[in-house]
């Protein structure tokens, strides 16, 4: 295929900003269209992206132009969205989760294993580049064996996503659950790049923010398959947050942090040194390389760095979580 690929947003609301964002530095890929139920919305985004803004997909699909399409909608909405767009042979982008259940996941694997096109679950934190120098650090055993290693996000509730009158995040049924199961995936995938799959979680998790139907502080223990234990903790708040480290890597020769950048403590280097300062960084910087895997993939049939099925990882920790905190025990992952 010559020239850039052709893309159709489908949910203009505030994820489509982001990506949008990034994908002015993707010169492999155009925004062709803009749908959204919100008319007045999908004309407004197709106005500044110099697109077709529709309200809905078939009249998208009808009138073409475009190759592929990056679904942002509610995530009780990602399983129908993803069969249309799979049914009419386009490239799928599917913003995390996959499906707010197994079952759902698995009918759209399904689906994508029968259809013409890539299917990708975008989970941008596989290139976000502070985790893709831990992954780096960890495989060269900079800091020996891991030990253990920790996940700690405080956040307050951003406007964009959780305001409004009625912000389906903090819908359990439109969300699929609380802060694990959307943001939670996040800081999950980095795990599970630096220390493989998860076998077992326990897991506590209450409701501080009463506005969100789904938990709000989630506090857990994952247990790895290869016998590493890591903690987890979120909490959506709004109050003061201090200065946090998102992880911490503890092995037998060291330790890794990543705050501001990533930070290798080791016996040479007590009070720490900075990790690849010359390597651009920031969690915004994952959006563009997780587009340009997908435009490589649809383009010139180039393996995507994780295959669609990979993204269950994350969906299932989140599940595993939320038995968990109900049986109070460990639960395994499957």
């Amino acid at each position: 295929m010559s020239g850039p690929l052709r893309l159709a947003l489908v949910g203009c609301g505030a994820i489509s900003r982001w990506h949008r964002q990034a994908i002015e530095e993707v010169a492999e890929i155009e925004i062709a269209a803009c749908i959204d139920v919100d008319g007045e919305k999908a004309h407004e985004t197709a106005r500044e992206c110099n697109a077709v803004g529709y309200d809905s997909l078939s009249a998208a699909v009808s009138a073409g132009g475009f190759e592929a399409a990056l679904v942002m909608v509610p995530h009780h909405l990602h399983e129908a969205v993803a069969l249309e767009v799979l049914d009419a042979g386009l490239h799928l982008l599917l913003e995390k989760p996959m499906a707010p259940t197994p079952e759902a996941c698995e009918r759209i694997l399904h689906a994508a294993a029968k259809a013409p096109g890539v299917f990708m679950v975008g989970e941008n934190a596989q290139y976000w580049p502070e985790v893709r120098i831990v992954q780096d650090a960890v495989q060269r055993r900079l800091i020996g064996d891991v030990v253990t290693a920790a996940v700690h996000l405080f956040l307050p509730p951003l406007p964009d996503y959780y305001g409004g009158a009625k912000p389906w995040r903090f819908d359990a049924g439109q969300a699929g659950g609380g802060l694990s199961i959307d943001t939670g995936s996040h800081y999950i995938r980095p795990l599970r790049m630096w220390l493989g799959e998860i076998t077992e979680v326990v897991a506590a998790m209450e409701r501080p923010h009463a506005a969100m139907e789904g938990e709000s502080l989630a506090r857990a223990l994952f247990r790895f398959e290869t016998g590493v234990v890591a903690s987890f903790s979120l909490l959506l708040t709004t109050g003061a947050i201090a200065p946090q480290e998102m992880f911490r890597v503890t092995g037998t020769e060291g330790e890794l942090t990543v705050g501001l950048d990533v930070k290798l403590y080791d016996r040479d280097h007590r009070g720490g040194r900075v990790l690849d300062p010359e390597v651009p960084q920031g969690y915004m910087r994952s959006y563009a390389g997780q587009l340009r895997d997908f435009a490589h993939a649809a383009q010139h049939g180039e393996p995507l760095e994780a295959g669609p099925e990979v993204a269950l990882g994350e969906l299932r920790t989140a599940l595993a979580m939320a038995r968990s905190a109900t049986s109070g025990r460990w639960e395994p992952v499957w």
